[in-house]
């Protein structure tokens, strides 16, 4: 059973991921540090599994710490080894992600997005581990001009977070040209990862403010705020609002299984994968496909733009149809209903440790 590490995996998109794997019979170790994330999406993502592998809690092990703490990586790279099945693999979550406030706190990002992933390959050389998924981010085409993007467009991030992400793929770039005959390296530059798991019992919960619209959406559809505020409505679009490309958080996990098993199959390479649907949707057609899926109203007001953000970002995902043998298929409807079931069941995010 392959054994993989995953940083982060308590998160909204780790923790998804981790229960994909873990219904893949992989066995999964967990590192998080627990401050913008809670133990109990674990628990629940292994109360989903076990209800289709039922061993599945012997096959998952959680860490408690931070990927700057190069000590704690040392204990886990180790704690497998003594166990006779190594890490193989790390998918890498792990990081700060809100645009907004990375431009107000820069070194931050630098420190825990930067340093942390420099400390987590480090710990990977030294432990013969060279396959890694790591977690980018479209944001990092900046403002481009083109209805759909693909991964030979200009990378020109416009925000710190941004920034940090780009830097990281390039850092990721150079140990491959290191050691091209060892390292397996995939840069999944996904969109806007919204929805739930269908069971309602893992979703979206940020801790304070949340990074992306569709949280405000289901907090004001079950009236833990009053009111959404869309930020622009000028942008150079149909409606003026910002458009996006939406895709299922399910969609985006099982995108993940499949480029780490495009790795496991294939020669040492290095690839950028975009991860969308390849559909624009606008905030004003997102408020209208949740309001009908949910039989709901969404009341919203217009402010100003945010600082980082741009008019339009949707993927051209063509290469990564051709090269994962993937492809979402979840609806917009789909990620909608799902989401809100996931808020009308936990309205106030997961239970307090």
């Amino acid at each position: 059973m392959y054994k993989i590490l995953i940083t982060g995996g308590a998160g909204f998109i780790g923790s998804h991921t981790c229960l994909t794997l873990l219904e893949n019979n992989y066995e999964v170790v967990v590192i998080d540090s627990f401050e913008n994330a809670t133990i109990t999406a674990i628990k629940r993502v292994i109360e989903i599994a076990k209800t289709k592998i039922p061993e599945a809690e012997k096959n998952l092990k959680i860490y408690n710490g931070d990927i700057r703490d190069s000590g704690i990586l040392e204990n886990i790279f180790n704690d497998a080894l003594q166990s006779k099945n190594p890490i193989i693999s790390v998918i890498h979550f792990a990081g700060l992600k809100a645009v907004s406030e990375s431009t107000l706190r820069p070194l931050d990002y630098w420190d825990v997005n930067v340093s942390g992933t420099l400390k987590l390959l480090k710990v990977m050389e030294e432990h013969k581990c060279t396959q890694i998924v790591f977690s980018s981010s479209a944001s990092i085409y900046g403002s481009s001009s083109i209805n759909l993007i693909d991964e030979t467009s200009e990378i020109k991030p416009v925000n710190p977070y941004a920034n940090t992400k780009a830097t990281i793929e390039r850092i990721l770039k150079d140990l491959y040209l290191s050691n091209s005959t060892k390292w397996k390296i995939a840069n999944l530059r996904y969109f806007n990862p919204i929805g739930a798991h269908c069971s309602g019992l893992i979703g979206e919960d940020p801790r304070g403010k949340a990074n992306n619209i569709f949280p405000y959406i289901t907090q004001v559809a079950i009236g833990r705020k009053e009111k959404l505020s869309i930020f622009g409505s000028d942008w150079p679009t149909k409606d003026g609002t910002g458009v996006r490309d939406y895709i299922h958080v399910m969609d985006l996990a099982e995108g993940h299984l499949a480029a780490m098993k495009y790795l496991n199959e294939n020669k040492p390479e290095v690839i950028d994968l975009n991860l969308g649907t390849g559909i624009g949707t606008s905030v004003l057609n997102l408020i209208d496909t949740f309001e009908v899926a949910n039989k709901c109203k969404i009341p919203y007001i217009f402010t100003g733009r945010r600082p980082g953000d741009v008019a339009s970002l949707v993927a051209s995902n063509s290469l990564a149809l051709n090269k994962l043998k993937w492809e979402p298929k979840r609806s917009l409807l789909e990620m909608c209903k799902d989401g809100f079931y996931w808020q009308k069941l936990n309205p106030n995010g997961y239970l307090k440790d």
